[in-house]
């Protein structure tokens, strides 16, 4: 992670930090907040992209991806940045927001499929065919590795945190920030109760699909998370949380009325554990939580 941190460090942006009292958000201690939904493409997915495609040898036919909307953003931004073609498939779901900025980076944009499951299958079986390098969104080890560049910069930055809340989907962010902090901090999954991914692989003791759906489901919504992350979860994972679908509207709201920021549901889903009650910070606790996406319509939040 250290080695993905120099070499993305002239591609992404190093997103500052918010320092909140109780009162700011009504939050039952103080917090820090990781304001990655100012990164490069409005969320945290440049860092695995990044590093997946500048570690690898780019073929004359680019690079290809899957995505609810925020992978496919990074992937369309790193591509154009590099200076190679990118081809991205996203489901029916995805929002309007993420369809705009995936095009407006310069990629070549196929909608297909009800699910990212759907959409994923489709862009394997075309980067076999076209040659193209496959960045997956979460499971493969240059993208991990790329995610848990944020874990680095969040230490650095505030390396008094014990406790490190993340919305979860197929498990790349959450799984490279806990490997990188091993032991040193607690770090706690969120997930909306519709798409409880690692929740319930963590329950079965292996990843297992599961039905997903529900406000976050763009962002959030993988039916398995990845073989690299789960290892690594079993270890350093604290717990896995759910939160329902209204706590994580309110904690859009919240982001918006009290902090002017306004965050995609995926990019709220963190916070609204501490606002909701799901989390319980112990006594002493010093709580970071990451703000990872902000690619949504701004009139949805306001």
């Amino acid at each position: 992670m250290r080695a993905a941190a120099r070499r993305l460090a002239p591609w992404i942006r190093r997103t500052p930090l918010l320092h909140l009292p109780a009162d700011a958000l009504g939050t039952p201690c103080d917090v820090t907040l990781k304001l990655e939904l100012l990164q490069a493409s409005g969320s945290f997915k440049p860092r695995g992209a990044f590093n997946r495609m500048l570690s690898n040898p780019l073929p004359a036919a680019g690079v290809i991806a899957a995505s609810g909307g925020n992978h496919g953003a990074a992937v369309a931004y790193a591509a154009r940045a590099l200076g190679v073609p990118a081809e991205i498939y996203v489901p029916e779901i995805t929002g309007p927001a993420k369809l705009a900025r995936i095009r407006a980076y310069g990629a070549t944009l196929v909608q297909t499929g009800a699910s990212y499951d759907e959409a994923r299958q489709a862009s394997e079986a075309r980067a076999a065919e076209t040659g193209a390098l496959l960045v997956h969104a979460y499971d493969q080890e240059e993208v991990l590795a790329g995610q848990g560049t944020l874990g680095l910069e969040l230490e650095e930055q505030a390396p008094a945190l014990t406790h490190i809340l993340l919305a979860t989907g197929g498990g790349g962010l959450i799984g490279g920030v806990a490997a990188w902090y091993g032991e040193r901090a607690e770090i706690v999954s969120v997930e909306p109760e519709a798409c409880p991914t690692l929740y319930t692989a963590l329950r079965e003791g292996r990843p297992v699909p599961v039905p997903v759906g529900g406000l976050a489901a763009d962002s959030l919504g993988a039916r398995q998370v990845g073989a690299l992350m789960f290892g690594v979860a079993r270890r350093q994972i604290g717990s896995a949380l759910l939160v329902p679908d209204a706590a994580i509207r309110a904690a859009q709201q919240a982001l918006w009325e009290r902090c002017r920021l306004v965050a995609e549901p995926g990019g709220a889903t963190a916070l609204a554990a501490l606002l909701c009650g799901a989390f319980r910070p112990p006594e002493g606790a010093r709580v970071g939580v990451v703000v990872c996406g902000a690619n949504t319509d701004p009139g949805s939040v306001a």
